[in-house]
């Protein structure tokens, strides 16, 4: 069953050099229970789509189309005092970097407890403090480390606080923003696995934003590949990697190495993404694409091409 379903969502940034067309008519949903990863190069537009799930977007942002339906309401039509009461309780994010997503002056305890004070009535002190030091110790965080403050935590330990906190509110989504990145191969492991365990202990629904296609094929049960700001593929998570029907989802997966091969350097892949600010209405990777033809001019066509499989490649493979 459905939890999310993004309908044709469209967001701008308003920019000097004139409108930033960022995210262009993008189709996502998200089941009950699922993990969903979501992966491409930088500025493809995945944490734009992203965020704007909880309306986290900057403010020269606007979202110029479609809807983000949760439970069947839309969030895109919601003002910002509703979308306050629906962040944290039902929809939390753990956010890219959390060298710099946890406030210095403050102890992670103190932190913590916020979101559950401001969302739920009735809660005392010592009630959110004793649900902040479970959730540390569930993460791999002794409890007694409730009034440290974040300098006092490695990076791999800030990471956790960061999962700990997105879960204290009990949310029906988590929104994972490359949750791994700056830390090393064993940490992102212990994390992975963490997120995991955490998503079927909860029974959670999470989005997960990676660079890493291997790992995304691991850790999910779907992914979608953004690229240009354009949701390119879509399917199961394995059958995406093992048989991509897209282009750039092929050439994506041959530029990772491949351990039980000769060891040559990767291939990448020439060229440069169009401009979003006058992007093209025919596939975003026709100028790098090696097998386009003038039948790739057409307007670009998301089609399902086997049950749960879905890619805008005309010749998919």
């Amino acid at each position: 069953m459905k939890i999310l379903d993004i309908k044709d969502l469209s967001i701008e940034f308003k920019s000097k050099a004139g409108m930033v067309h960022a995210v262009q008519n993008v189709n996502l949903w998200l089941n009950e229970g699922e993990i969903l990863g979501v992966a491409g190069e930088s500025g493809c537009g995945k944490t734009t789509t992203t965020l704007a799930i909880p309306r986290l977007l900057p403010k020269n942002a606007v979202i110029t189309g479609g809807e983000i339906l949760f439970n069947g309401e839309d969030l895109a039509a919601k003002s910002e005092k509703e979308m306050e009461a629906i962040r944290w309780k039902d929809i939390a994010v753990v956010f890219q970097g959390a060298m710099n997503a946890l406030n210095p002056l403050k102890t992670i305890g103190n932190q913590m407890m916020e979101p559950i004070l401001l969302h739920e009535e009735g809660v005392s002190k010592a009630e959110a403090e004793a649900r902040v030091k479970e959730l540390l110790e569930q993460v791999g965080i002794a409890g007694h480390r409730f009034n440290n403050y974040p300098h006092e935590f490695s990076g791999g330990m800030k990471q956790r606080v960061m999962i700990a906190m997105a879960l204290v509110c009990r949310p029906k989504i988590i929104i994972a923003d490359e949750p791994v990145t700056a830390l090393d191969v064993m940490i992102q492991a212990q994390i992975l696995e963490l997120l995991k365990k955490l998503t079927k202990e909860y029974k959670l629904s999470m989005i997960m934003i990676s660079h890493d296609l291997s790992v995304l094929s691991e850790l999910c049960d779907r992914m979608a590949i953004m690229y240009a700001g354009r949701v390119v593929e879509f399917g199961d998570a394995k059958d995406v990697f093992k048989n991509p029907k897209h282009e750039y989802t092929d050439k994506l997966i041959h530029s990772l190495p491949d351990i039980s091969g000769d060891r040559v350097f990767t291939g990448g892949i020439p060229g440069y993404p169009p401009s979003l600010i006058e992007p093209p209405a025919h596939c975003p990777f026709y100028d790098r694409c090696e097998r386009r033809d003038d039948s790739c001019l057409g307007d670009f066509n998301f089609t399902e091409i086997t049950p749960g499989h879905w890619t805008g490649c005309i010749h998919h493979r």
